[in-house]
């Protein structure tokens, strides 16, 4: 049984990836033929960082990630201590309604902003409301579950003794929740920006519905391009932005397996002192 699950693990992540190697291998393709290859080059590369068009619509989607980002931790984080001093019922509750927009297929939450949008503007009167407001709402909007559900885990391994530590020892509560709360979820605050950050910088889908002409993103821009045959700098922007991906996720990962040794090892510390005392 291990070894059937060995190799269909391996099977799928080969599905998952070939994709993305063949079109890395592509982008160092001398020719247009992505089934035929006739050398090895940068030139696509040379070609992208020369580009007048991709790169200022790329510089959107960092504007948009970055501010997104976080806006959605900063609210998240606060959204995450509130749902943590509910009720366990009303806890779980509000929980609930937080996993409704990442299992809400996104073109319907695409076309629902859309519409909210589009509302809003008859109502205050204003003409081409799109633009790079309403889809920083839209990138907050979506980005915020990511960041409650990385936040809510480490408040509910944080020790609540340790607020109350820190005011008997002197500290005001501006200073408790400085000095030791958002010190110890800030692995998880670390981790919900940067999966925020991912998911804002490659979002189509609901970017497609709510940008408007005078702000565009580049994967929306992209969409565009598919319609015609992709020139080879395409590919090499796809590689680079797996790469920009690859990174962020692996260092979320390195992160998480560090909090989560540093917890063992105090536990293990606190386990001898225990031990120690009987």
């Amino acid at each position: 049984m291990k070894t059937f699950n060995r190799v269909f693990t391996v099977i799928v992540f080969l599905f998952l990836y070939i994709p993305m190697i063949v079109l890395a291998v592509a982008s160092f393709n001398t020719g247009t033929d992505i089934a035929v290859w006739k050398g090895f080059t940068f030139a696509q590369y040379g070609a992208l960082f020369k580009d007048g068009a991709l790169l200022p619509l790329l510089l959107n989607s960092v504007i948009v990630a970055v501010i997104s980002s976080l806006a959605a931790t900063v609210l998240g984080t606060m959204a995450a201590l509130g749902i943590r001093a509910m009720s366990p019922r009303m806890r779980s509750a509000t929980m609930a309604v937080t996993n409704i927009p990442m299992t809400n297929p996104e073109i319907v939450t695409g076309v629902s902003l859309a519409l909210l949008f589009a509302f809003v503007g008859q109502m205050l009167k204003i003409n081409g409301i799109m633009g790079f407001a309403t889809l920083l709402i839209a990138h907050i909007t979506f980005n915020l579950p990511y960041v409650i559900l990385s936040v809510m885990p480490k408040l509910g391994q944080m020790d609540p003794n340790l607020r109350d530590a820190a005011l008997d020892l002197g500290c005001t509560p501006v200073q408790a929740f400085f000095k030791v709360i958002i010190h110890e979820i800030l692995p998880g605050i670390i981790s919900g920006a940067m999966m925020a950050f991912t998911m804002s910088l490659d979002d189509f889908v609901i970017s497609y519905f709510v940008y408007g002409p005078n702000f565009v993103t580049l994967p929306v821009e992209i969409y565009n391009y598919t319609k015609k045959p992709l020139q080879p700098k395409i590919y090499a922007l796809f590689t680079l932005l797996f790469l920009v991906i690859l990174v962020m996720m692996v260092l979320m990962n390195l992160l998480q397996a560090r909090d989560e040794a540093r917890q063992r090892n105090a536990r293990g510390v606190f386990g001898v002192r225990k031990g120690a005392k009987a």
